[in-house]
């Protein structure tokens, strides 16, 4: 039936097409101050799939364009985008002669999108959460204020992780198979190199991918179409790092048929904006392009961005009233200079050729292959047979002592937290020094590393099946080979590190059956040790078609995973199912979208679209605990992602709008996490002593429900003037009550090689999706002087930010004793529901201010741009979550008891007042 239902809409859109009468319209684009011809400029009849790139001398020439009144819309990076109304006459040609382009003096707002898109705050090797990122290219007064003014709060469009969007160069998919998010470290700090961006919003048509329901960007590093020229910048700032230096040589097409474009950067900082917090980043990016003839052209593209940063600690409102917001547990001094034992290390480069094949006047194919290869490290301490050495440990804060009632040693902790509070390296060192076992470090740090390989093949077609239809296809082939292991990097003036769990006795304390009782040392794999294998196949089929009231599209795609994980080591705990490969796992999945945009005037659009699909689950959650066995999640399906949105859009020459409604529906989606957890199993189950593990959490069949209503506006009010509003309000929350499994590897055994215990349902319904602002609002004034310089200021309010709540609170577990299938003493259903109520953060506003001037000396532009966030230096949560550590009312009650829990929820805060300052020439 499935095959049917493609076979008849296939035929349906290959038979529908209507004819209608065209001309021709033509013109020659320079720049304004310089006359000099601007080649790659993109041109447009605005409402129609019309659009051309000029030629190297400036030249366009558009064919077939509907006759009346049209719009045609000229724009470029780094250029004021330009709309001239025309009127088209019966098959005629119009010449437009030279059209001339100001250059955007306010374009290097764009460069300084920095930081947010690259601090990630998990420990694994996932990407950015943060919508920045995806929207660095949009000039949509929205999408702006999504980016530039409400990503510092970490705002997510339409409250959709990025693994829902697509992000791509030259084609090729960046989302990580892993989690299906993008590693926005792999090209950062190469701005000037990826400003050639495209992005579509929402599912709405990409002539590269079906995409998904949160919107795609595609890069372009074809080296033609960067304009010809150089450019030299130096930047400071108070975020991320400190200091930035970046130079750009662009040749644009030569005569010979040569291009390329060369591009490098260096980013550092010995502390950025949270304590401890190191940076050190190095770019480099080469784009060379060959055109042999008017069909062919072949490019190759390499991009090698290593980046080197210290991470910031989450903290309990206890830690933060101590010590401040800004503090960091994860830093010590060592030889008078922070050490941070988080280190986040990316280097991942990427080689990509793509052939450019022009098989005729309509029909066009590109092919690219690509490979990406390196390394993701997370580093952290390791520690056997000795304390844990974080300074923020529960029995090191007064919040234990309260607990216990003992006044003076609270005290004491205080005093010694307010004195010091950060990690002793230097205690690290004299207890290995000093090892009862001669040698042997108690302490060491390590890194759990990712290195991948990745193989990818796709082709692409783009063809003008008629005056109104337009096919874009495409086919994709990834490969990946994922290997997933400890590192050992320092052993801290120790010799080695034994390779053992001594959580455990006998055979199960040891990492790798066959080979047992390794000493560890520098540059040593040990502790787990495991390959992912993918191969991942997907292919899509676009239909537009495009009429004079009325344009619309029909899209469909189809995708084969196939994941399998391969165990390098004989784990003692899982002795049966650990070493050699598991068994396959595939998911097929499929997808259906349309949309219609109905031209009420020129000016004046309609406009729909809806999609449906299902999605394979990521990696991350198909294996339940890949570290040490071959476990694949039980009850893991493919998620099915329903979404659809209304727009009512207005353009005219001074005043643009939009407002959309939108409404999305994630089912079957899954979540996987890691922590210590008390009384979460009895005595009489586990035996005496073992009633506390460290657990993973398993809890599958998520559905969750968004909506919401987006606005902006943009109104020059003069011709130096303009005023920009935008607003959201979105309700994002859980809309069922999915299962919870744990799974403990202390009861695992030869006899039990799969320890999950069903938690039954977690009672999630109605809570909100925590860690992200559901409203927003920003409004922007902006001045340009004709004798370019500019500026410009925003105030914006930021609100209904919710914590993300503990699953395993809010089972049975929490409030049935297990003993007696009774509920606790106290635990009365408005009690519960009042414990367990979801934070709900404070709303705040942030001041941004925008300037710069530029200055053009004969062939050279020389300028600066400045800016400063949070001019009111707001302290505000970006985000937090509650611990799980306290499973059961009782102990959640007494760890409350006194209002200074031990396990209270951590929390992320967002950068106070930050400036960033950009000086560049471009000759």
């Amino acid at each position: 039936m499935k095959k049917l239902a493609l076979s008849l809409l296939f035929l349906f859109q290959a038979v529908l097409v209507m004819a209608q009468n065209h001309s021709t319209v033509k013109g020659k684009i320079v720049d304004s101050k310089t006359q000099n011809p601007l080649g790659g400029v993109k041109v447009m009849v605005q409402l129609t799939e019309q659009s051309v790139a000029t030629n190297n001398l400036g030249e366009f020439l558009i064919k077939e364009v509907p006759v009346g009144q049209q719009i045609l819309v000229v724009s470029q990076n780094g250029y004021i985008a330009q709309n001239y109304p025309i009127e088209v006459a019966e098959k005629q040609i119009l010449d437009l002669g030279l059209i001339l382009l100001e250059e955007d003096i306010t374009s290097e707002q764009q460069l300084s999108l920095i930081t947010i898109t690259e601090n990630d705050l998990g420990d694994d090797n996932s990407g950015s959460e943060s919508t920045a990122g995806l929207l660095q290219s949009s000039r949509d007064a929205f999408q702006q204020a999504a980016a530039f003014n409400w990503g510092q709060a970490r705002f997510r469009m339409r409250g959709l992780d990025n693994a829902y969007g697509t992000t791509m160069i030259n084609g090729v998919v960046m989302n990580k198979i892993y989690d299906g998010r993008p590693q926005w470290s792999n090209w950062g700090g190469l701005n000037d190199a990826t400003r050639n961006q495209e992005f579509t919003l929402g599912s709405s048509p990409s002539d590269y991918t079906f995409g998904g329901i949160l919107g795609t960007q595609e890069i372009n590093t074809r080296a033609s179409l960067y304009r010809k020229g150089n450019r030299i910048s130096f930047s400071g700032t108070n975020t991320n790092y400190s200091w930035r230096t970046m130079a750009t040589a662009n040749s644009g097409l030569m005569k010979n048929g040569w291009a390329y474009s060369i591009s490098a950067s260096r980013r550092w900082a010995k502390e950025g904006f949270f304590e401890g917090t190191d940076y050190a980043a190095n770019s480099f990016f080469a784009s060379i392009e060959k055109r042999f003839n008017d069909k062919h052209s072949l490019n190759f593209t390499s991009i090698y961005a290593q980046n080197s940063r210290g991470k910031s600690s989450p903290n309990t409102t206890e830690v933060n009233n101590i010590k401040g917001f800004k503090y960091n547990s994860y830093w010590g001094w060592q030889n008078g200079k922070k050490r941070n034992s988080r280190d986040k290390d990316i280097e991942e480069p990427i080689l990509m050729l793509t052939h450019y094949w022009k098989l005729s006047d309509k029909t066009n194919l590109t092919t690219n292959v690509a490979y990406q290869f390196g390394s993701v490290g997370n580093t952290r301490i390791d520690y056997q047979l000795a304390n844990n050495p974080d300074p923020t440990y529960y029995k090191r804060l007064p919040s234990y002592y309260l607990n216990l009632g003992d006044q003076a040693n609270a005290n004491l902790a205080l005093q010694n937290f307010m004195a010091d509070g950060q990690l002793d390296w230097n205690a690290m060192y004299i207890a290995n020094q000093n090892s009862v076992y001669s040698g042997r470090s108690s302490y060491a740090l390590y890194e759990d590393r990712t290195d991948d390989k990745q193989l990818t093949a796709n082709s692409f077609i783009f063809s003008d099946l008629s005056d109104n239809i337009k096919l874009n296809a495409g086919l994709s082939f990834k490969k990946l080979k994922s290997h997933n292991f400890q590192n050992m990097l320092d052993l801290l003036g120790g010799q080695y590190f034994s390779d053992v769990d001594p959580f455990y006795t006998g055979d199960a304390t040891q990492s790798d059956l066959n080979n047992p009782n390794r000493q560890v040392v520098v540059g040593d794999t040990y502790g787990y040790n495991y390959n992912l294998n993918a191969n991942v196949i997907d292919a899509f089929t676009q239909f537009k078609f495009s009429y004079k009231k009325v344009d619309f599209y029909l899209a469909q795609s189809f995708s084969r995973s196939e994941y399998q994980r391969e165990g390098l080591y004989r784990n003692g705990i899982y002795a049966n199912n650990s070493f050699g490969k598991s068994t396959k796992k595939t998911y097929e999945n499929f997808g259906f979208k349309g949309g219609l945009t109905y031209k009420i005037t020129g000016q004046h659009l309609i406009d729909f679209n809806g999609a449906y699909m299902t999605k394979a689950p990521g990696m991350r959650n198909v294996f339940s605990n890949a570290r040490i066995n071959n476990n694949i999640t039980d009850n893991l399906s493919s998620e099915s992602v329903a979404s659809v949105d209304a727009s009512y859009i207005i353009r005219t020459p001074k005043f643009k709008s939009r407002i959309t409604g939108y409404f999305s529906k994630i089912q079957n989606a899954a979540d996987l996490a890691f922590f210590y957890g008390e009384g979460l199993f009895d005595e009489a189950s586990v035996g005496a002593g073992n009633e506390d593990s460290f657990v993973s959490e398993i809890v599958t069949g998520i559905d969750k429900r968004n909506m919401g209503i987006e606005l902006g506006m943009e109104y020059q009010i003069t011709s130096t003037i303009k005023a920009t509003l935008a607003a959201t309000y979105g309700e994002y929350i859980y809309a069922n009550n999915p299962n919870l499994k744990v799974n403990d590897d202390a009861q695992a055994s030869l006899t039990n090689t799969n320890p999950v215990t069903d938690f039954g349902q977690a009672y999630l319904k109605g809570y909100r999706v925590g860690g992200l602002p559901q409203q927003a609002a920003s409004f922007g004034l902006e001045y340009r002087d004709p004798n370019f310089w500019w500026i410009g200021a925003n105030i914006n309010y930021i609100g209904g930010n919710y914590i993300d709540i503990s699953n395993i609170l809010r089972t049975q577990n929490f409030v049935v004793n297990p003993a007696d299938g009774l509920g606790y003493p106290g635990a009365t259903p408005d009690v519960v529901r009042n414990t367990l109520k979801q934070e709900k953060f404070n709303s705040f506003n942030l001041l941004n201010l925008t300037g710069g001037k530029s200055w053009k000396i004969d062939n050279t532009t020389v300028g600066f741009f400045a800016s400063i966030n949070n001019v009111l230096n707001t302290i505000y949560k970006t985000g937090g979550f509650e611990q799980s550590r306290k499973a059961t009312f009782p102990d959640y009650q007494a760890d409350y008891a006194n209002g200074t829990p031990s396990f209270g929820p951590k929390y992320f805060y967002g950068y106070g007042r930050t400036y960033f300052l950009n000086v560049y020439v471009n000759f």
